[in-house]
């Protein structure tokens, strides 16, 4: 196993879900947490500890960002007029892999990241090798054409795990996608439910 695919299972495990809803999560198969003490009756939560966790969660979907990456989004997001959870989720949606990931080029938002800094993705027909840049409505995202033919695209274009959302224009016979608008918490496919609110409280206080 890879120390990639590792750290992603660890995650679900940590958080007590499988919070990408893959169907190889080994919480499909053993829903208790890691260690000989995983088994162990879970005691219930305090205020900090459910924040704590819901912002846990929300950064290890995106593929475990650091703390100050996603704090720094945060900031971005409560400077924004409206809520700040709904502006929260907008600009995480809008992250170049979090697209391409959404946009079923590659399996995973681990491999988007790794896809976008190799190369692979142009925005508007120009190469871009950052993972965070920040697409706005009306973009092209595109999959350069000598990288149409990888396996880990063509796999993930074919895959029925997960279904394109409708903020997303989507075409797997030219490898593009159209970013059409920025969505809501309600607009996302996460499998797992997911609570900007609590992340908002936690940093409120912390």
């Amino acid at each position: 196993m890879t120390k990639r695919t590792a750290a992603k299972y660890k995650i679900d495990r940590r958080m007590g879900e499988n919070i990408w809803g893959r169907a190889k999560s080994p919480l499909n198969k053993r829903d208790y947490g890691p260690g000989q003490h995983g088994q162990r009756r879970k005691n219930k939560l305090s205020d900090f500890g459910t924040q704590l966790r819901a912002k846990q969660k929300l950064k290890g979907y995106y593929g475990d960002l650091t703390e100050k990456q996603f704090r720094k989004i945060y900031t971005e997001a409560e400077r924004v007029k409206g809520d700040t959870g709904e502006n929260l989720i907008g600009l995480l949606e809008r992250r170049l892999d979090a697209i391409v990931y959404r946009a079923k080029f590659v399996p995973t938002i681990f491999a988007a990241r790794q896809f976008v800094n190799h190369g692979h993705v142009t925005v508007n027909g120009a190469r871009v090798n950052i993972a965070s840049y920040r697409v706005k409505e009306g973009d092209v995202i595109a999959v350069r054409d000598r990288s149409k033919q990888l396996a880990i695209v063509l796999e993930a274009a074919q895959s029925g795990e997960r279904d394109v959302p409708d903020y997303l224009e989507v075409d797997h016979s030219k490898m593009t996608a159209t970013f059409v608008r920025t969505p809501g918490l309600s607009d996302v496919p996460y499998p797992v439910h997911m609570e900007p609110n609590l992340v908002v409280e936690f940093y409120a206080k912390n």
